[in-house]
């Protein structure tokens, strides 16, 4: 059954970047890229992809068709001065066509179950902030950073827009902590 309850046909595949088709690539590309809009700063770039590639794809196929995308990529994040292994989730969007009808709710449940089995934390970027607290996540609210070869640095346009989902393995939690990532091109966050 459909999130919108209509009788219609729902799976969700959880596939290794190594194990996508090329079909299943360009599907998954040209979906992030009309969800995501052609604004210069919303549209969805070759870097975006690079950050959603080597780890795991969830998609949402509704009757054969995919209309809905998520990934988690493993990265290493620091609270405080402490090393956390995270899934940090990327490239997260519905068709727009199907947005509002619960298609990324499901989606995203089947995303946390994976990181609560898999990772110490879950963490993702996002200025949507109220769809993801709904799901359990939480606004991180301490100063965030980025981990650079020539020091660490502030992101200052972060704070705020950092999101976090806890794990049974998680350390205890003071989302007031500092919080940073390793650099990596394009959006570090």
């Amino acid at each position: 059954m459909t999130p919108s309850g209509s009788g219609r046909r729902t799976r969700v595949r959880r596939l290794a970047t190594s194990e996508l088709t090329p079909a299943d690539a360009s599907a998954i590309r040209s979906l992030l890229e009309d969800a995501f809009g052609t604004d210069e700063d919303e549209r969805f770039t070759d870097d975006d992809w690079n950050h959603a590639v080597g780890g795991v794809h969830f998609v949402l196929d509704l009757d054969g068709a995919l209309i809905a995308h998520a990934s988690v990529v493993e990265r290493r994040l620091q609270i405080g001065d402490r090393p956390v292994r995270t899934g940090y989730v990327e490239a997260v969007a519905t068709a727009p066509g199907h947005q509002g009808a619960g298609y990324g709710s499901m989606l995203m449940a089947n995303v946390a179950t994976w990181i609560a089995t898999h990772f110490e934390l879950g963490a993702l970027g996002t200025g949507r902030h109220s769809f993801y607290e709904r799901l359990g996540w939480q606004r991180w609210r301490g100063p965030s950073s980025v981990r650079a070869p020539d020091g660490t640095h502030r992101t200052p346009d972060e704070d705020g827009f950092i999101l976090v989902l806890a794990t049974p393995a998680s350390p205890t939690l003071d989302l007031t902590e500092p919080i940073s990532c390793d650099w990596r091109p394009g959006d570090v966050w």
